[in-house]
């Protein structure tokens, strides 16, 4: 029996690209026209037995004037799709002339089912054909894909002896074949291909961290796997081969049923064309086209996992926009109340990576024993970005107050093709383990990797599978280290205080109280002044002084009375204070502000709960110092180096 050699085909197929291609398209272009034709000569290959079966059921439709003939075409071809044309792919080979072949090959592509059709158009394949016509290359393409060395069908070519001369391709194989060649035009097109390809080792590493946790507890039973960002469908493919080896090797039969959703047309294509290719029809059904944000696909569903490399500092403005703009926002995903107080998780239009996690947070399972298991790549800017009681610091604090986040691991610079930026995974659960409730770790392993070779564009190092078990292990124990730290969940978190002191103007009387008419007018033609006495906005009858909120005792008309002052703005500033704070508030206010300024308030009112997380503030390693020893001997060389240099220019000046 022949066995099977897949990178042979892939590099098959690569080399069909360069000999066909070359000098029609750039490379950047050619996976425009071979990856719809992969999939079309495999969709051929699959539907060829079945052929005349589905024509025979065509032409009974057609006389008992059925017009939805999809479920029964389907069933007579026994795949999720069909073609009902009267051709096959090897019929169009022989076209003697030029335009002939092109209305035939309309022809043929126009006889595929409804699913194939949307993976085309996604594709924009019938806009290659003028240009495939035209450069007289559409022939020789097809005659390349019907190569007789190379067999992409699921059954094996046998020979004159009925022996098998080319062994079949099975789904999987097949898939994998597609899988690769996306990497490859993926690599040579880099520097678009992080926005929709985040390299394999990465993706594995997010997988291990959302179900080897968990393997023990699987059970024989359906999980359901969700990307909001899906590109290719790389993340999912993969999380589902891993959670079926974990299954097996604890000897469960799980059903994985797996769920995407992307907004570029080409990759949504590729998504789906991967799943047909694999076999998987029907879940092909589960992937939808458009934006997460503005057009959720799945706004009713819960999902047992969830994994995805969202776009970052990229622009969702006009997904807001389409929302309704942050003035008449009524997507229920995009607040939440906490403790009473209601959040708006609503980003800088700037940047809504932060809005995909909270599209995955609105979609965890509450009833569940396993709840959700989240993992998600971001950029630096997710740690920290944002104010306190702006979007960014709402959803930090959403999520830690809730106890979601269980941990961020912190990657390799120059791990992904387009950016050498500092990037993190972020893992969160709705089922923390009693050993991590109430912890965050953060994991330092910026220095775990190994060098590549080549540069993929700026990726050029990669994670080991030594790395990645070092990281899931450090995970799993939960043990601090030099690259571990585990801290409590309220130790990102803030208060930020508006601290106020007293307006001072020249030129008033400070046994008056002044109306607020009065106060505008002084503040418009007097100047401040330091030492000048405060105005008096409003006195307080029967209240007990309280400095550190703003009323403070003083003596208006001889009489001894609480007060309250103008504030001066230019004079106002804020304080971020730790929730672990010692004391709070107060106590912090009182020795880090009032001993500088005594006289100074906080506005009581406007005490806001900010989070954020800095990865350098924990694991920042500052360079030692240099010892007087070594500054002594670099500078006793200098002046070796320097000697009879000044010499020299006062020679030249003289002369």
């Amino acid at each position: 029996m022949a066995t099977i050699d897949l990178g042979w085909i892939t590099n098959f197929i690569w080399g069909i690209a360069d000999d066909v291609l070359r000098d029609v398209y750039k490379r950047g272009k050619y996976p425009d026209v071979i990856l719809p034709m992969i999939v079309i000569r495999r969709l051929d290959a699959v539907l060829e037995p079945t052929k005349q079966a589905v024509l025979d059921m065509k032409e009974r439709l057609d006389q008992a004037g059925v017009k939805d003939q999809d479920a029964g075409l389907k069933s007579a071809s026994g795949e999720a799709f069909y073609n009902s044309s009267p051709f096959k792919l090897s019929d169009l080979k022989s076209r003697a002339r030029a335009q002939q072949l092109n209305a035939d090959f309309e022809a043929y592509l126009n006889g595929f089912s409804l699913n194939v059709q949307e993976i085309l158009e996604k594709f924009k394949f019938r806009n290659q054909l003028p240009t495939l016509v035209e450069a007289g290359v559409l022939d020789i393409l097809i005659q390349k894909f019907l190569d007789p060395s190379v067999n992409l069908s699921p059954k094996p070519v046998l020979d004159s002896k009925g022996e098998e001369r080319l062994p079949a391709l099975d789904n999987h194989a097949m898939g994998t074949i597609f899988e690769e060649l996306i990497r490859k035009f993926n690599e040579e097109n880099n520097e678009e291909a992080g926005e929709h390809f985040t390299p394999r080792d990465v993706v594995r590493l997010m997988a291990d961290l959302i179900f080897v946790p968990i393997a023990d507890q699987i059970l024989d039973a359906t999980y359901t796997i969700y990307d909001g960002a899906c590109g290719t469908g790389g993340m999912l493919t993969v999380g589902e081969s891993r959670l079926l080896e974990l299954a097996q090797q604890h000897q469960k039969q799980v059903s994985v049923h797996l769920f995407g959703q992307e907004v570029s047309p080409e990759t949504y294509a590729i998504s789906k064309a991967d799943l047909l290719l694999k076999g998987e029809g029907e879940e092909a059904e589960n992937f939808v086209y458009g934006s997460t944000l503005s057009a959720d696909g799945f706004p009713s569903r819960e999902f047992d996992f969830m994994l995805s490399n969202p776009p970052y500092g990229k622009s969702w403005k006009n997904d807001l926009d389409k929302m309704g703009g942050k003035g008449d926002l009524n997507d229920p995903r995009l607040s939440a109340t906490l403790n009473g107080e209601t959040l708006s998780f609503v980003t800088r239009s700037s940047d809504g990576q932060l809005v995909f996690l909270v599209n995955k947070l609105s979609k965890m399972k509450q009833n569940t024993p396993l709840g959700s298991r989240i993992a998600e790549v971001h950029n630096g800017s997710s740690l920290f970005t944002g104010d306190a009681g702006q979007g960014e610091s709402n959803i930090r604090r959403w999520i830690i107050e809730n106890d979601w986040l269980e941990a961020i691991i912190a990657l390799p610079q120059n791990i992904f093709y387009n950016t050498g930026i500092s990037t993190y995974i972020w893992v969160l659960t709705n089922r923390k383990p009693k050993d991590k409730q109430g912890k965050v770790q953060l994991i330092d392993a910026s220095t775990w990797f190994k060098p590549l070779r080549k540069n993929l564009g700026k990726k050029n190092c990669e994670l080991g599978e030594e790395h990645i078990q070092r990281i899931v292990d450090l995970f799993l124990s939960g043990e601090e280290s030099e690259q571990s730290k585990v801290f409590p969940n309220e130790a990102f978190g803030y208060w930020k205080v508006t601290v106020d002191r007293p307006l001072r103007l020249k030129g008033i009387d400070a046994n008056r109280v002044y109306s607020s008419g009065e106060i505008k007018a002084l503040k418009e033609r007097l100047r401040r002044d330091e030492k000048a006495p405060a105005v008096i906005k409003k006195i307080h009858k029967g209240k007990s002084p309280d400095p550190l909120n703003g009323l403070f005792e003083a003596v208006v008309g001889g009489k001894t009375c609480v007060v309250e002052y103008e504030p001066d703005s230019d004079l106002r500033d804020t304080e971020s204070i730790p929730l672990l704070e010692e004391g709070g508030i107060e106590a912090f206010i009182k020795r880090e502000v009032l001993p500088h300024a005594s006289d100074a308030w906080i506005q009581g009112d406007k005490v806001q709960i900010g989070y954020e997380i800095s990865f350098t503030r924990y694991f920042y390693k500052p360079k030692p110092m240099r010892t007087l020893e070594e500054i002594r001997r670099d500078i006793e060389a200098l002046e070796k180096e320097t000697e009879g240099l000044l010499g020299e220019v006062l020679v030249e000046v003289e002369g």
